[in-house]
């Protein structure tokens, strides 16, 4: 049975926010999270952002709080490159699907909580470390093999030819991008 696919990037709000959101309608057990790099330019480490860059991360926030006003976020110094943070959590993936997802959830947080750099390999090794995967499973010196599958998802992303995230894609290829309501959600999914 093929999977619906989330494809979703940690440095987006309305990602974040989608992801909550899934979650608290259980809803992402019957997902197939995907990550993929919206802005893959963005440096390592992050960057502190001000000016135009700074307003537009804060209209950013403002725009989630009022669209999920019951999730808990922040305003971040700037958005990090997500490389790191989407290839740890795909050998996670690869690893144990269930701890992983806790994983991703918890890199999501780190973010839009705390602020912390998800392009810092140490940041991620930590959080690894703290849902049960060892040292050398999720770092990028892990023997995990994740290329193919890092490209697959962004060519899969990249033929839905809406390259906005968060977006879903059902298995009949009818898509739903941006943050949505629930009841837009659960409609969206129902009969599959």
């Amino acid at each position: 049975m093929s999977r619906i696919r989330l494809y979703s990037d940690f440095n987006c709000p309305f990602c974040y926010a989608m992801h909550e959101r899934l979650h608290a309608l259980s809803l992402m057990e019957r997902l197939s999270w995907q990550g993929v790099q919206h802005a893959p330019h963005l440096r390592r480490p992050m960057a502190t952002w001000s000016g135009h860059l700074g307003t537009e991360l804060r209209q950013e926030v403002e725009m989630v709080r009022r669209l999920a006003p019951e999730l808990a976020i922040t305003v971040p110094r700037g958005k990090p490159n997500t490389g790191p943070a989407i290839a740890a959590a795909a050998r996670a993936l690869q690893v144990d699907p269930l701890r992983a997802q806790a994983f991703t959830r918890s890199l999501y947080r780190l973010f839009w909580l705390e602020g912390l750099d998800l392009s810092d390999g140490t940041v991620l090794q930590q959080e690894a470390e703290r849902h049960g995967f060892a040292p050398a499973q999720v770092s990028a010196a892990s023997t995990i093999p994740v290329d193919h599958l890092l490209r697959s998802w962004e060519e899969q992303w990249r033929d839905t030819e809406h390259y906005g995230v968060p977006l879903l894609e059902r298995p009949d290829h009818r898509v739903l991008v941006g943050l949505m309501s629930a009841d837009s959600l659960q409609s969206f999914l129902a009969g599959l």
